[in-house]
């Protein structure tokens, strides 16, 4: 009797892959079967934790996928978590009973006491199952229900070339390992159950797919995702924008005026500042990175000539000044009588520092004109490229060799 009850609890142990969560042990237990089942023998115990023969066809699960909620979007780690509810049905015969002999319609079973398909997600950093012990619903003809309730963390490819004003696919593939393409077969459909839109990002669209051709069975969940932008564009365009419009203003001081040497130079090492913060804020890729790092690179370029502008102009008044000082030009004939009154150094230098002067102010007033078209024009090749530019991501490193891919039929 021992040796029929230790054969009974291992033949239990070498069911299909279940959910398993971190610090659990979920070791089957000795099941006591309705006698009405006629189960209770340790081989027919074991036979209904295998998969249900359904004769030349492959066994029909349906999928429903209940989305209740989609957070933690992270561009930086190219991660999203989100809660998902699976309510999977079959029919297994074996489990029928005849409900005129025996009453009860329907029966709440332990998990691991008959066949569920193990679902294993591609995608899934870590995947945390809400009930350790999942119960499953049988009823009189042999359907059988089962919920799965997760949260789980998984890559997403996302497309931010456009960011912040991007939208991306992210996909979550269910496989079930254990089992293979003539044995099983899902029929999956989604719903979306969120009800917080409280999101930088939020989910625009659901979809599935059951991806042809694979070796085991699978099916797909795919995650539409918007940004709402209005965090992106308050943190990095409106600074940027104002840092841009302050520099154009300061132009507008006197090429004399020793504040605006200062005050360019202020500006310059401000955005230097908010540059490299910048580039820590905005996610990089190996292809197709977002529009906003080209961006804010010429804006530092133009602000950088701007100031180098100022600076070198204000230098050359400074130092013709002081050559002027130094060897002061001689004064007109018309102005002897003047000199012999009395020495003016002011209006002797005056002529040579006029032309001087009168030059630089027509060269930076031209380059003025010039800088603001500039920018003004890069304003709108920028949006234009913004709104309109599309970029193809390179392939995957799977599918980039020759041989590369997922293996197929």
């Amino acid at each position: 009797m021992a040796l029929r009850l230790l054969l009974h609890l291992a033949l239990l142990g070498l069911g299909t892959a279940r959910p398993s969560v971190p610090g659990r042990s979920l070791r089957a237990p000795a099941v006591a079967w309705p006698s009405f089942f006629g189960l209770n023998s340790p081989l027919e115990g074991h036979e209904a934790t295998q998969i249900p023969n359904n004769g030349s066809a492959p066994l029909l699960v349906a999928v429903q996928v209940f989305v209740t909620n989609v957070f933690n979007v992270d561009i930086l780690r190219y991660t999203v978590s989100s809660v998902l509810l699976l309510r999977l049905s079959w029919l297994d015969t074996r489990l029928a009973w005849n409900a005129s002999v025996h009453p009860r319609r329907v029966l709440t079973l332990p998990w691991d006491s008959l066949w569920t398909p193990g679902l294993t997600i591609q995608e899934a950093l870590w995947v945390d199952w809400q009930d350790p012990s999942p119960r499953a619903q049988v009823d009189q003809d042999g359907h059988v229900e089962l919920y799965l309730a997760l949260t789980t963390e998984t890559n997403c490819d996302f497309e931010l070339l456009h960011f912040p004003r991007d939208q991306s696919n992210c996909t979550l593939s269910f496989y079930a390992l254990s089992n293979t393409v003539t044995e099983l077969e899902f029929q999956a459909h989604v719903v979306n159950e969120i009800v917080s839109v409280k999101r930088e990002y939020v989910v625009r669209d659901l979809k599935t797919q059951v991806p042809p051709q694979q070796l085991v069975p699978c099916f797909q969940v795919s995650l539409h995702l918007q940004n709402t932008a209005l965090k992106a564009v308050m943190a990095l365009l409106v600074p940027g924008e104002a840092l841009l419009l302050a520099d154009m203003c300061g132009g507008l001081l006197p090429l004399q005026a020793a504040e605006r040497t200062a005050y360019k130079v202020t500006l310059l090492l401000g955005y230097l500042v908010f540059h490299s913060s910048l580039v820590q804020a905005l996610p990089s890729s190996s292809s197709c990175n977002p529009l906003l790092i080209h961006y804010f690179t010429v804006l530092l370029l133009l602000l950088f000539v701007s100031t180098m502008e100022t600076v070198l102009l204000a230098g050359l008044l400074a130092w013709d000044h002081l050559r002027a000082k130094r060897s002061p030009s001689p004064a007109p004939r018309g102005e002897q009588q003047a000199q012999d009154a009395g020495p003016s150094p002011e209006g002797a230098t005056r002529g040579g520092a006029g032309s001087w002067r009168s030059w630089a102010e027509v060269a930076d007033h031209t380059f003025f004109l010039f800088y603001v078209a500039g920018v003004v024009c890069s304003q709108f090749i920028f949006l234009g490229l913004w709104m309109w530019a599309t970029c193809k991501s390179d392939p995957a490193p799977s599918e980039a060799v020759p041989h590369g891919g997922q293996p197929r039929l």
